[in-house]
């Protein structure tokens, strides 16, 4: 059986860069479109079901933060990697609290581009695969959740989708419900490395958490400072 070539949305407004990184990857088994700018990025993003998105930063009529917003507002899942030339802190946190699996500074490699990409598909197959084979029915509080298809509802109320993250970081806080689950523990498991910016993005997932679970004041999500957190049902 043939396997599908994994989708990617390439939004790069440098002609000849965008034209050269498409080539690489098509060479290495990825179906590409290029966008020039980020209202045409969205355009296509709109029109199309990718896998990956791979966002330049500094783009004229829409830029890359913006585009990534807007494409989490209609997929909170799909992965998406920041191509840009802004290396400050400050600019890399905010890609990662729009969402970003990851941030590359250029003028990078294309090879470890190509490494970054196929290790993110594989950890989110091993995720997938853990979630299968771990407890994925949980109740917390008033609420149900379904790891294995990353649910989670309350009564009759709509059921909301959690993202790869989301869902395998609410998971471990279940498998560890009123008592601490370790920060490095997530770290290692989830985003697979142990960082300041990965324990970034970790603590702006967990505020998405409390935001989904805010519906019922019983549950509490507290940090135990230097040590991890711990999902308190009353």
């Amino acid at each position: 059986m043939i396997q599908a070539k994994k989708k990617v949305l390439l939004v790069e407004d440098d002609q000849n860069f965008g034209t050269i990184l498409r080539d690489f990857l098509e060479i290495n088994d990825y179906e590409v479109v290029l966008a020039r700018n980020g209202v045409e990025g969205v355009e296509r993003f709109n029109k199309g079901n990718f896998d990956i998105c791979l966002l330049d930063v500094m783009m004229p009529y829409k830029d890359g933060f913006t585009l990534a917003k807007e494409i989490r507002h209609n997929d909170t899942s799909v992965p998406i990697i920041f191509l840009t030339a802004k290396s400050m802190k400050e600019d890399v946190l905010k890609g990662y609290n729009l969402g970003a699996d990851d941030y590359l500074t250029k003028p990078f490699d294309s090879e470890v581009l190509l490494l970054k990409m196929n290790a993110l598909f594989h950890r989110l197959e091993q995720n997938s695969i853990n979630l299968n084979k771990a407890n994925h029915l949980f109740k917390i509080g008033a609420f149900s959740f379904n790891a294995k298809l990353r649910e989670l509802s309350k009564g009759n109320n709509e059921v909301v989708k959690l993202s790869p993250k989301e869902g395998a970081l609410l998971q471990l806080l279940a498998l560890h419900q009123n008592d601490l689950m370790p920060r490095e523990l997530a770290l290692k498991k989830i985003w697979k490395e142990d960082t300041y910016f990965t324990s970034r993005s970790m603590d702006v997932y967990i505020a998405k958490l409390r935001k989904h679970l805010k519906a019922d004041p019983s549950i509490e999500i507290i940090n135990i400072h230097g040590e991890g957190f711990r999902m308190v049902v009353s």
